[in-house]
């Protein structure tokens, strides 16, 4: 346990508040990315130069709260282009969209903004250089969700095949001999990936993978600061959404390591009855949720708990993505 939290271990209760003490971790880097940031402003941006509605194809991200605030503001979400109006703009989520998706606006002479994240766009100009090379790309990545099914459609059906575990690789029908490269969805976890690309290089020892790991560099981060945190917490709560992958692999990664871990997409969705017996919790928030968020957590959680609060910092980040041009001048 970490020393400086040893003297409210010791307490029975808080001796001003009467509150019983609780140790808080708070995760360094956690909530929004630069990807998030960008895709967000771009949408906000877009309704400052366009006027209200923007429409919005998918969530921009994965995150309730961040929607419905946009909603406020004027965007109107929706699922495929169909439902867009011929006059009116639409933005294109961070996580990239199939190549049918903008051949699709340009055909119906739509006005669109792409707010794919410029490190998803990366791994999209990947795929397209394996394919000139000739390759079959196997893609590391959770079936149906958007990031994947954009990056698959990057390419001609069959030209890529879809893994998400070791067993996975054990069933792919390629001989060790062909021409294979891998890439990676951006928001998985670093370990588990790591070994299934230890199981891909094992059994296609002439595969080709990316110079750079495709993992970005805010979930990886994310992941190290909860290994941090994760092994001196009794408990630890991540806010996030049920379908953000990166929010659920912080879970995994406290869980991996012993420690009990809850997914919440905001404070009203705390058991208190969680804190019973824990005198360190840990907390942080994945890359789509708001700092906000973090804050109303804590104050919840101090509303029943004396708080000690300190932050655990795995890495600094000063990431910055430019806006589109369409949008700048």
């Amino acid at each position: 346990m970490n020393a400086p939290f040893q003297a409210a271990d010791a307490a029975a209760t808080d001796q001003t508040s009467g509150l019983p003490p609780l140790n808080l971790l708070i995760a360094a880097p956690r909530g929004f990315c630069a990807g998030v940031d960008r895709a967000i402003e771009i949408v906000e941006k877009a309704l400052e130069r366009y006027g209200s509605p923007v429409y919005v194809r998918h969530e921009i991200v994965h995150n309730k709260y961040v929607v419905e605030g946009l909603k406020a503001k004027g965007a109107v979400f929706v699922e495929e282009l169909d439902e867009v109006p011929d006059d009116a703009p639409v933005v294109f989520s961070a996580h990239g969209v199939p190549k049918a998706v903008p051949a699709e606006a340009k055909r119906r002479k739509l006005l669109y903004v792409d707010a794919t994240c410029p490190l998803v766009s990366k791994v999209h100009r990947q795929a397209e250089r394996q394919i000139e090379k000739g390759r079959h790309i196997i893609f590391i990545g959770h079936e149906g969700h958007p990031e994947v099914i954009g990056t698959m459609g990057q390419v001609e059906p069959g030209q890529m095949t879809l893994v998400e575990t070791i067993e996975d690789v054990d069933k792919l029908p390629f001989d060790s001999d062909e021409a294979l490269s891998y890439l990676t969805q951006t928001t998985l976890s670093v370990d588990d990936t790591r070994e299934v690309i230890e199981a891909l290089e094992w059994r296609y020892p002439n595969i080709s993978g990316p110079r750079a790991e495709d993992i970005c560099y805010a979930t990886s981060n994310r992941q190290a600061a909860v290994k941090e945190l994760a092994q001196d917490c009794d408990l630890v709560l991540v806010i996030g959404s049920p379908n953000s992958s990166n929010a659920l692999r912080l879970v995994e990664v406290a869980e991996r390591l012993g420690t009990p871990s809850k997914l919440i997409q905001r404070a009203t969705e705390i058991d208190f009855a969680w804190l019973d017996g824990v005198k360190t919790l840990g907390l942080t928030a994945g890359a789509s949720a708001p700092e906000v968020l973090v804050r109303e957590v804590v104050d919840a959680i101090a509303s029943v708990r004396a708080i000690s609060e300190k932050t655990i910092t795995a890495a600094e980040e000063k990431m910055v993505f430019k806006l589109p041009r369409q949008l700048t001048e």
